[in-house]
């Protein structure tokens, strides 16, 4: 499970839909659909329901979704902790 794949997810999830979420985040709605296809492999779970024109959150997908929003503030967190111990030395 990489950081995009969970920014990717979240898109997605945010907006509705994979090309709002592409649109949204200036990629291909192939690399949104290839990441989310990714995690659902990964995690063994489907994610979302997919209708024709929206997809919605499945409940492993509002796990993920709350666990993916911690994850990636936590990741940003510690980007910045680095940085300002970088200026420090």
């Amino acid at each position: 499970m990489e950081l995009e794949q969970l920014r990717i997810f979240l898109a997605v999830a945010e907006s509705g839909s994979f090309t709002g979420a592409a649109k949204r985040l200036f990629v291909s709605h192939s690399t949104t659909s290839r990441a989310v296809a990714a995690l659902e492999r990964e995690l063994g779970a489907r994610l979302f329901s997919r209708a024709r024109h929206a997809v919605t959150l499945t409940p492993a997908g509002a796990v993920l979704r709350e666990r993916a929003r911690a994850l990636l503030a936590e990741a940003e967190a510690a980007a910045a902790a680095v940085r300002a111990a970088g200026e420090d030395a």
